[in-house]
């Protein structure tokens, strides 16, 4: 009985280890209960069918065109245009780098640590908070027609659309830029807005509170009004021009700022008897090097909004050096009238004028306008600083005179002397140049519209934050040591003594 049991499975067994790999699978499935008629085999067999059938109804539905099947000028064009952003994105994150040291250069030796600390956590902050909700807000499709986007939480990564435009398949105005690189070019300049914040609240802002805040203007209040002009919007419909953020990105980081320098107060010893007193940065080499840095960056900056390898880029290239040139012999020029000798921070922050003055026409100016914008910034960044100083605002490094004054002198300057385009011959648009006054009006708009809508979502939020935590300013005993043993408990140069 045992015997009689057990034999059918041996030769089973047997049988199994016998068979070959056309039969084998046969055997097996037939000793599973349930499958040992033909009938059962025959429905199992239409799985695999039917498996490959949706898997091809699948592929059919999502595939799109890929890369093999541009042709070899597609491809190039493709390849080099979005090289070409991922390039410039490199060269604005590196400004991040030429803000710190400025800042840190301009600033006092015993807030270095500080300083660096946040130039160099803010992006890390923009950049999250513009992956989260940030770019779909200034990117997204429309939920209030020419005032607010959306599309949903996090960036879409796929390509198909971009590889579609590039064959010559998509609708009119696509671009074949994938979005992964254009949110790390947009990211960017998130990051930049949130960095001029920092210069301008320098060594008394709390490091949490700041880092708050930063997230704030960098997930909401940077995103909805840049999609203003450059999602569409109703700046867009009235032909405001900002070729790369004179005003998008400049001028509403140095409002930002500008609230936060006026509810923190000055530092300690700025206002003697209503005078304004110098406290000098601890190390301009560092601070004249990072000037550098961003001259090279603003290649990204300005260059770089073109969002295409073309002919016009080298043309940008070109108005935004000429600019730069002009910001600093405007700077050096009036400081020497002013005060006598030539003032490296002046120098410095004239280039810095110089080039915010061309960001917004850098693609809108003639050579010789684009080197009088400048000039003119340089010399308008000078008379600011002095300003601001008169109005008992403490402005450690001079950035709402370089990115806020001067961010709303580049806008306005494309109404008086701009152009219709980068093309030899190309028609003047300015009050000056027989363009009228249509222009300008609208850049004067667009510059105010930004500037109300930044002073008093800024003011709003710094005051929420300040209510929530307990003040944004550090305290008297913090701020006379110094936020680098206060705040993150080192220092910049532990092994020299402070005179």
């Amino acid at each position: 009985m045992t015997t009689a049991l057990h034999s059918p499975s041996k030769r089973s067994v047997a049988r199994l280890q016998e068979a070959s790999l056309l039969n084998g699978p046969i055997l097996l499935l037939k000793s599973i209960r349930g499958l040992r008629t033909n009938r059962a085999l025959t429905w199992l067999a239409t799985v695999p069918v039917a498996l490959l059938g949706l898997g091809i109804f699948n592929f059919s539905a999502r595939a799109g065109v890929g890369l093999s099947d541009l042709s070899g000028a597609q491809a190039a064009s493709f390849l080099a245009d979005n090289l070409w952003l991922f390039i410039a994105t490199i060269l604005v994150i590196f400004m991040n780098a030429g803000f710190a040291m400025v800042e840190a250069g301009m600033c006092r030796q015993k807030n270095a640590v500080n300083i660096l600390a946040k130039n160099l956590f803010v992006f890390a902050l923009a950049v999250t908070a513009y992956w989260l909700v940030g770019y779909s807000l200034m990117y997204g499709g429309s939920v209030v027609d020419g005032w607010l986007y959306f599309q949903g939480l996090f960036v879409d990564p796929d390509p198909s659309g971009a590889l579609q435009c590039a064959a010559g398949l998509g609708e009119d105005g696509c671009s074949q830029l994938v979005p992964s690189v254009d949110f790390l070019f947009q990211a960017a300049f998130a990051g930049t807005a949130a960095t001029i914040v920092s210069g301008l609240v320098a060594e008394r802002v709390k490091f949490g509170e700041f880092v708050v805040f930063s997230l704030v203007l960098t997930a909401f209040i940077y995103p909805i009004a840049g999609s203003w002009q450059w999602n569409g919007g109703w700046l867009s419909e009235l032909g405001f021009i900002d070729f790369a953020g004179s005003s998008i990105v400049h001028s509403v980081g140095g409002w930002a700022g500008l609230i936060g320098a006026m509810l923190l107060g000055p530092r300690i010893g700025k206002f003697v008897d209503g005078k304004a007193q110098a406290m000098p940065g601890h190390n301009m080499a560092i601070a004249t090097l990072g000037a550098l840095i961003l001259w090279i960056g603003w290649y990204g900056f300005n260059p770089g909004s073109e969002l295409a390898m073309d002919e016009y880029v080298a043309f940008v290239a070109v108005t935004t050096t000429l600019a730069a040139a002009g910001g600093a012999i405007g700077a050096t020029v009036i400081s020497t009238l002013t005060s006598g000798k030539p003032d490296l921070t002046m120098i410095i922050n004239g280039i810095l004028a110089g080039l915010v003055s061309i960001t917004a026409g850098c693609g809108n100016m003639t050579f010789l306008g684009s080197w009088l914008a400048g000039l003119a910034g340089g010399i308008i960044v000078v008379f600011a600083v002095s300003a601001l100083d008169a109005a008992g605002i403490d402005d450690p490094v001079g950035a709402f005179s370089v990115h806020g004054v001067c961010g709303v002198w580049g806008t306005v300057v494309i109404g008086l002397w701009g152009v219709d385009s980068m093309d030899p011959g190309a028609a003047g648009i300015g009050l000056l140049n027989g363009g009228g006054l249509n222009q300008f009006l609208i850049q004067a708009l667009g510059a105010a519209a930004y500037g109300i809508w930044t002073v008093v979502t800024c003011w709003i939020a710094w005051s929420l934050i300040g209510g929530f935590f307990g003040g944004i300013r550090v305290s008297e005993e913090e701020e006379l040591q110094g936020l680098d043993i206060g705040e993150h408990g080192m220092e910049a140069y532990p092994d020299f003594a402070s005179s």
